[in-house]
């Protein structure tokens, strides 16, 4: 996504992917990749640390965080994010079916 290969995101994604943003935009497949080749979205870095990983059959949920410095229309903004992404085993790959992040808290000052 930092250098805008969005054939290469859509190739691992899956073609029901629900992508949702942490404002709550929901994207498609087709949505999400429209915006990124817009320049709609510009991803400057990107930081995904993992806490677990749970595979059951075909379906892995992989439950971690995602950290990120963005352009969004417009606005450069700076994301720090609990996230969930959902991967399903298909046709012999795995494939990004989902994406959900939620906004961590700000820290609190120091008193």
């Amino acid at each position: 996504m930092i250098a805008g290969d969005v054939d290469r995101f859509a190739a691992l994604a899956h073609p029901d992917l629900a992508y949702t943003h942490s404002n709550a935009v929901v994207d498609t497949l087709d949505s999400y990749r429209e915006k990124v080749r817009s320049g709609y979205y510009v991803y400057h870095r990107i930081d995904h640390p993992v806490d677990r990983i749970l595979v059951h059959g075909t379906t892995a949920v992989v439950v971690g965080e995602m950290h990120a410095d963005i352009t969004a229309g417009g606005t450069r903004k700076t994301l720090a994010n609990r996230a969930i992404a959902v991967w399903v085993f298909e046709d012999d790959r795995w494939l990004l079916l989902a994406y959900q992040p939620t906004v961590l808290p700000e820290p609190e000052p120091r008193r």
